[in-house]
């Protein structure tokens, strides 16, 4: 029986079906039964049904008009590449530091204004969202464990708990390539647990002697004395030499457990972000690449990522069933953090230097030269060195 005819028949005997009593219903009921050749269940629910035409026409979905102007979208990614990708929650700290750097390159109406200053971070997420590109790599190790001194140095297992600067984690991030014969480049990398404050240095090879020297530098750039010292378990960190300068300076010298990343944490997350992102995984190997390297992580790069980048740091993980529930502070830069420290070993000349560089540079020109000098660096790697395959 076609469907047109049983949506005919329906309409004709619906409203009679709901005006008789019930004698009368199941009469219309065995009618319409034998004559559509329904089930009885299916029929009553059919005639307890709305007619179809009379059924409430579905609402048309509004769509959400445009809050944002494209101006405002297209400054904050003019923002987010000058900072290097940094996450949403990092960016809308950002935003206020960079602004007024951002009106003396671009034109700004206030509404663009006022909406970079008020946009949220779930906004800046979704708003960026196909601009996102996730990298996903591999690096090859060369940490070899020092097996000197290991009972003289206490391991450290428990939660960072400090107050004030000057207890950093420090590591090795090699610069090989595909191949690591020979000797090659390293980034010597320091972050420190109280402000987040970085500082990079490159030395070639990773023998003791230049790892004492290149922390030693470090702590000429630093704005803080170093009261603590935390490594993993390397030869070029386990050895006399580092332990000597340690005691003569009264830094407290520990080390992590052998193969537990997580004891570094802070250090292995600004090894991917400061170093790995910014060089690659190509190989160094050259006095020119190193002398490179080290003028732009003394010069542009460290007033670059510690006066002009946010950054996060982590309060409190809970486990909720299977996943973590992890709890942020504010995004502040490590300048920020710095200058909020009521300490003795903060140096106060080279906070007052550096407050003056942060009221006269320009973070966008500061961006240009890096990228420009990364450019050169990249030009300087090394491009005969192959990797030699067992015979």
């Amino acid at each position: 029986m076609p469907k047109e005819f049983k949506m005919n028949y329906l309409k004709q005997i619906y409203h009679r079906y709901h005006k008789s009593n019930n004698k009368n219903k199941t009469k219309i009921l065995d009618e319409y039964c034998r004559i559509c050749g329904y089930v009885r269940k299916y029929a009553i629910r059919k005639l307890n049904n709305p007619l179809p035409d009379d059924r409430p026409k579905s609402k048309k979905q509004r769509i959400r008009q445009k809050e944002y102007l494209n101006q405002t979208i297209s400054m904050l990614q003019v923002i987010w590449e000058a900072t290097n990708y940094i996450c949403s929650p990092r960016l809308h700290a950002a935003i206020p530091i960079w602004l007024p750097h951002l009106k003396t390159k671009y034109h700004l109406s206030q509404k663009v204004e006022n909406q970079l200053r008020t946009i949220s971070p779930s906004t800046i997420e979704r708003s960026l969202k196909n601009k996102k590109r996730v990298l996903k790599r591999k690096i090859y190790g060369t940490t070899k464990p020092g097996s000197l001194l290991k009972h003289q140095i206490p391991i450290k297992t428990d939660n960072w708990d400090v107050n004030s600067p000057g207890f950093i984690e420090t590591d090795l991030v090699s610069h090989s390539g595909n191949s690591a014969d020979g000797d090659f480049i390293h980034s010597l990398n320091t972050t420190d647990i109280q402000t987040t404050w970085t500082e990079p240095y490159a030395i070639m090879g990773k023998s003791q002697e230049a790892t004492l020297i290149g922390l030693q530098n470090i702590q000429e750039d630093l704005p803080f004395t170093i009261l603590g010292i935390d490594s993993d378990n390397g030869s070029e960190f386990i050895n006399y030499h580092l332990l000597k300068y340690c005691l003569k300076h009264k830094i407290k010298f520990t080390r992590s457990r052998p193969y537990k990343k997580d004891d570094n944490a802070h250090i292995e997350q600004k090894n991917w972000t400061h170093v790995r992102k910014i060089l690659g995984y190509v190989r160094y190997d050259s006095q020119e690449a190193l002398a490179a390297i080290n003028d732009l992580y003394r010069n542009e790069l460290r007033l670059f990522l510690n006066l002009f980048l946010p950054s996060q740091k982590l309060i409190k993980k809970t486990r909720i069933g299977s996943k973590y529930k992890k709890i942020y502070d504010k995004p502040q830069t490590p300048f920020q953090r710095l200058c909020s420290c009521k300490v003795v070993n903060i140096n106060k000349a080279k906070l007052y230097k550096l407050k003056e560089l942060y009221n006269s540079l320009n973070p966008f020109l500061l961006s240009n030269v890096i990228d420009l000098k990364i450019n050169k660096i990249y030009r300087l790697a090394s491009k005969t060195h192959k990797l030699k395959l067992a015979a």
